[in-house]
């Protein structure tokens, strides 16, 4: 899986477990940065809460046809310059412009690649 595959797609779906242990699935922006993955959302989120009471989370590009599929934990951070440009230069959207917004960081533990 090549990284400048993975910086050109759009967006990824993401899977969360809600408290009572059934999958919420969602499409969200995202960048990659120093092998971290990075997404921002309401802190009053479906996804943001799911991930506050459990931190596993799946990850996968849009892609069908040459899938990847990532799993990890996410927890909340600060952003760093880095990451901030980033979503500059991908979305032209400053992460940290918004109040509104929190930032999470996935370690990946694991990559599954298919096609």
């Amino acid at each position: 899986m090549s990284d400048e595959r993975i910086a050109k797609a759009p967006n990824i779906w993401m899977a969360t477990v809600r408290p009572n242990g059934t999958p919420h699935l969602v499409p969200i922006w995202f960048v990659v940065v120093d092998e971290k993955w990075y997404f921002a959302t309401d802190p009053k989120s479906v996804k943001a809460r799911n991930l506050q009471h459990n931190p596993a989370i799946a990850i996968s590009l849009e892609d069908g046809t040459n899938p990847l599929v990532v799993e990890g934990n996410a927890k909340i951070v600060k952003p760093t310059k880095k990451v901030v440009e980033a979503f500059l230069k991908k979305y032209a959207w400053g992460v940290n412009d918004d109040d509104d917004y929190i930032l999470f960081e996935v370690t990946v533990k694991r990559k599954v690649l298919g096609n």
